[in-house]
């Protein structure tokens, strides 16, 4: 095993900081201190995190998303019990007898009701309530709840982050903290390297919601080339080795119709001649990230998609090996460092 310290204490740093789409600030803040090390950076008004430095050549942005999945207070019913909807791509399966902490006027603890096995309907015992049956006790009556509560607080799912066996780790939101990390990582080691190049960060909200933030950033940018780092599926049981890729084996280069096919093939070929371990990703249309934002923003962007394998994805307790987001910023590096060197 090797030591990954530094990459597993950001990782772990950002996890912790709270930010569901829409009111991403306090990551946001926290990804802000973290990118400042290397450039100066600003918010635009979306609340994604920019970063700028000047320099010569080609102008590549990097992206990765701040926000996370959540859950939204739509109602206070009768009894105290929060009503919700979900704040991005929230997974309903996982949530009976989740418990969360609720972002009112001060944070609160919740556990998202279930009934039972006792008291279910044969029928429903094996399904998934769907959203509107479902309620957030917070252990308060209703007046009592108002006082913290507000409708439209923001709601996140609790986890711990754990350091499992080998570079693995499990944790909320790690998507897309690990694409956040990644470029970090990616910008430490460029300074070991003699580059100078135009590059714009962007640290993108509302991905989980639809892409806005990487819309307008990039549109505000008017970057030649994109280089946006999401997750994507690894491998679990049950499910078809075509659509996921394993742990620990590499970041996934995108080949995709929204991609950059050019640029696909120049990480693919950077990566065999330094070694660097990847695994391919195709697919047949859009990619589902905010490459097909970047893509189409202001004169058109050629992009690529990299992304970090990530087990158990928008759940409290996703798992992703630490050596693939070191190898994600490994081949960024090495690309920037490439496409500097042809305009020295």
């Amino acid at each position: 095993m090797n030591n990954y310290a530094g990459i597993s204490a950001m990782l772990e740093a950002l996890c912790s900081a709270k930010g569901v789409s829409g009111a991403e600030n306090t990551a946001a803040q926290t990804a802000s201190e973290m990118l400042g090390r290397f450039m100066t950076v600003g918010t635009d008004a979306l609340g994604s995190v920019i970063g700028r430095k000047e320099g010569k050549g080609p102008h590549i942005l990097l992206d990765a998303h701040i926000d996370q999945i959540g859950l939204v207070v739509t109602a206070i019913d009768e009894d105290g019990f929060l009503k919700f909807s979900k704040c991005g791509g929230a997974d309903r399966r996982v949530l009976s007898a989740a418990e969360v902490t609720v972002h009112g006027k001060k944070d609160v603890f919740g556990v998202v009701t279930s009934t039972p096995p006792h008291l279910a309907k044969p029928e429903d015992a094996a399904k998934a309530l769907p959203f509107e049956e479902m309620a957030i006790d917070i252990g308060l009556p209703k007046e009592e709840a108002e006082k913290i509560v507000s409708l439209g607080d923001r709601v996140t799912f609790n986890g711990n982050y754990l350091q499992l066996l080998g570079n693995r780790i499990s944790s909320p939101s790690v998507d897309d903290r690990a694409g956040i990390v990644s470029i970090l990582r990616c910008l430490e080691i460029l300074e070991e390297k003699e580059v100078d190049c135009n590059l714009t960060v962007m640290f993108s909200a509302q991905e989980e919601t639809g892409g806005s933030g990487a819309q307008a950033a990039s549109f505000a940018a008017q970057a030649d080339e994109a280089i946006a780092v999401d997750v994507s599926f690894a491998s679990a049981p049950s499910v078809s080795s075509e659509k996921y890729a394993a742990l620990g084996k590499g970041t996934m280069i995108g080949i995709a119709p929204a991609l950059d096919y050019k640029i696909s093939k120049t990480l693919e070929a950077i990566a065999e001649r330094e070694s660097i371990p990847y695994q391919l990703e195709v697919m047949g249309g859009k990619t589902g990230t905010n490459c097909d934002e970047i893509q189409v923003s202001g004169k058109g962007v050629r992009t690529a998609l990299l992304s970090v394998p990530l087990r158990n994805m928008h759940t409290a307790c996703e798992v992703c090996d630490l050596e693939d987001i070191e190898n994600t910023a490994k081949l960024m590096a090495e690309y920037i460092a490439e496409r500097s060197a042809e305009n020295a």
